[in-house]
């Protein structure tokens, strides 16, 4: 069975968000590997000398047990354009390792970013959950693929709320965020939605 990553921010040597993670994780390992205990990743993270101030992504590689960490200094991806890539059949309910169906996608179009619509539902870009604002209010899909740590934590604070939104639904709003571990709804990351376009692929 494939290996799962857990992908966390490490800002000026603090852990974020290090509680949704556990709780991803010790829920994949139990669904998975039928594993009957919890970890802590704290327990494993162990903060390198070099990696000092700075934005790095701290890379967890599991199965039943942690195989590896890493730190990898982060740079936010560049986004002028996302193309509605659609493919029904599509699942990644777990954060694999393996990623080549969502890689195979995106290597078809020449949009720098993708977002999957699946049975006319709009889901996730090829590394984020998504939110689209009206100025005011902020939605995510309730049909995403991978429910991210921080899309969970956003739930949570009730600073997005989730809706079925379809296809059609994205001229509705102004502006796209896509969410991750390292990327929250900031001012400088909000993509205004006519960089969107719908892309056929075969």
């Amino acid at each position: 069975m494939c290996r799962l990553i857990e992908s966390i921010k490490i800002l000026d040597r603090k852990i974020y968000n290090v509680e949704y993670h556990n709780k991803r994780m010790n829920k994949s390992r139990k669904s998975l590997f039928n594993c009957k205990d919890d970890l802590n990743l704290l327990d494993y993270i162990e903060i390198p000398e070099g990696v000092s101030k700075g934005l790095y992504k701290c890379r967890v590689l599991y199965s039943e047990i942690i195989e590896s960490i890493e730190f990898i200094p982060y740079r936010k991806k560049k986004i002028n354009s996302v193309a509605l890539i659609e493919d029904n059949f599509l699942s990644y309910e777990y954060k694999y390792e393996d990623r080549n169906g969502i890689n195979g996608l995106l290597s078809k179009t020449n949009a720098d970013e993708i977002i999957i619509v699946k049975n006319n539902f709009l889901t996730d870009a090829s590394f984020a959950n998504i939110v689209l604002s009206d100025g005011n209010t902020f939605l995510t899909p309730s049909t995403p693929l991978l429910k991210g740590t921080k899309r969970a934590q956003l739930l949570d604070e009730g600073i997005i709320k989730e809706e079925e939104l379809k296809k059609d639904d994205i001229k509705k709003f102004k502006f796209l965020y896509l969410i991750n571990a390292m990327l929250d709804i900031t001012e400088e990351d909000k993509i205004p939605t006519e960089k969107i376009y719908f892309e056929r692929i075969h």
